[in-house]
């Protein structure tokens, strides 16, 4: 046939085909999974105090609405709005002139009513005298000494009327009852005020030191409790940090002074008041703050780093640990909150767990890890 010459020659090119390809591979022999590379954080427990941001606003300590108690025209207004006033210090005059002439009125009153019970006395005396002898009836003597009696209640009713005329008198300068800053006037001078009128003559608050009203959720407040109670975490401290509105941090701390003994029907929350230093007036009344509480402390507090705990598609928070024989295992946690760039966990890792946080896109459930600590050198 033909074609045998060429057999040959076929046969010598595939036998040196195959040769150049026996030995460029490897040997053969079992081969084993690989071994992943990973960085861990070896867990450990932590005291660690537990925050709780509320809002609120500010509130005054003390706040005093000026109202006349006598009616009259405004005579002078002795303020500047939005001035600090001390307390005792003039505010208003209200025109004097007719409380002026009350008073001297009683004055008068009393001194006749003196001079009555004068007269009154020296008559009974002599009648009581004359009486022993029979030089008056005994109708008269008891006349005289009633008449007597009458003068001296006489003199305790006219001092009455005296003083009343005297407060009514000071009443015409309204002053200031307490400490604070006072408002804009919401009269000038030349109007009439009635006595004990709705509407105040200015508002003076007291803004040092002031206050702040806090809401906090009833459940929250529940759940606090709860886990104090059983001994899972201890008191915080009663030291209150504030936030303002624009983000900046107010520069003095508060404390806390006392907790709502009754929850709110509209909202369900309780309120927490607050008091805090306000020397320069930065916090006015009805400012919308936030505040920072130390709540309770967590004292064998385990904190996972967030690069280390995800979620699965059930929302659940999940991490990788290295467990038994060098393997990953995969956790199912509970956290409650994050602190800074950590997670707080209740349940799922403890003290001595080997959180996998670097080299979690290489590996999976079950598979061996080479584990590297993360900050600490390599071992070769």
């Amino acid at each position: 046939m033909r074609t045998a010459p060429y057999l040959p020659v076929v046969c010598v090119f595939v036998a040196g085909f195959l040769g150049c390809q026996s030995a460029a591979a490897p040997p053969p022999g079992p081969q084993g999974p690989g071994v992943g590379e990973v960085g861990i954080v070896t867990l450990k427990p932590e005291n660690i105090a537990l925050q709780t941001e509320l809002s609120g606003r500010t509130t005054v300590a003390l706040a005093s609405d000026l109202r006349p108690q006598v009616s009259g025209i405004i005579k002078a207004r002795t303020f500047e709005e939005g001035a600090r006033v001390k307390a005792g210090q003039v505010l208003y005059v209200i025109d004097p002139a007719m409380y002026r002439a009350a008073f001297e009125g009683a004055k008068a009153d009393l001194a006749s009513a003196r001079a009555t019970l004068e007269s009154a006395k020296l008559k009974d005396d002599r009648f009581a005298n004359l009486s022993k002898i029979e030089g008056v009836s005994k109708q008269e003597a008891d006349d005289a000494r009633a008449a007597h009696e009458l003068a001296t209640a006489s003199i305790a009713q006219k001092q009455a009327a005296l003083e009343a005329a005297r407060i009514n008198l000071d009443y015409t300068s309204i002053k200031a009852p307490i400490d604070g800053r006072i408002g804009k006037s919401s009269v000038t001078v030349g109007a009439l005020v009635t006595a004990n009128q709705v509407a105040p003559l200015a508002t003076i608050r007291a803004l040092d030191p002031i206050y702040v009203d806090l809401t906090q959720s009833n459940e929250a407040r529940l759940r606090l409790n709860a886990q104090l109670g059983a001994g899972k975490l201890s008191h915080g401290t009663t030291t209150v940090k504030l936030k303002l509105s624009d983000g900046s941090t107010y520069p003095h701390d508060g404390t806390l002074e006392f907790a709502e003994v009754a929850v709110d029907e509209a909202t369900g929350s309780v309120t927490l008041r607050a008091k805090f230093p306000n020397p320069d007036n930065t916090l006015l009344p009805g400012m919308y703050v936030r505040a920072v509480l130390d709540e309770a402390v967590a004292q064998t507090a385990i904190l996972a780093p967030q690069q280390g705990v995800t979620r699965d598609p059930k929302g659940n928070a999940t991490a990788m640990v290295v467990g038994a024989g060098d393997k990953v295992e995969v956790r199912t946690l509970v956290a409650d909150r994050a602190i800074g760039d950590r997670w707080l966990v209740t349940s799922g890792l403890g003290a001595g767990d080997k959180l996998i946080v670097e080299g979690l896109n290489k590996i999976g459930p079950g598979m061996p890890v080479h584990a590297t600590e993360v900050g600490k050198p390599a071992v070769k």
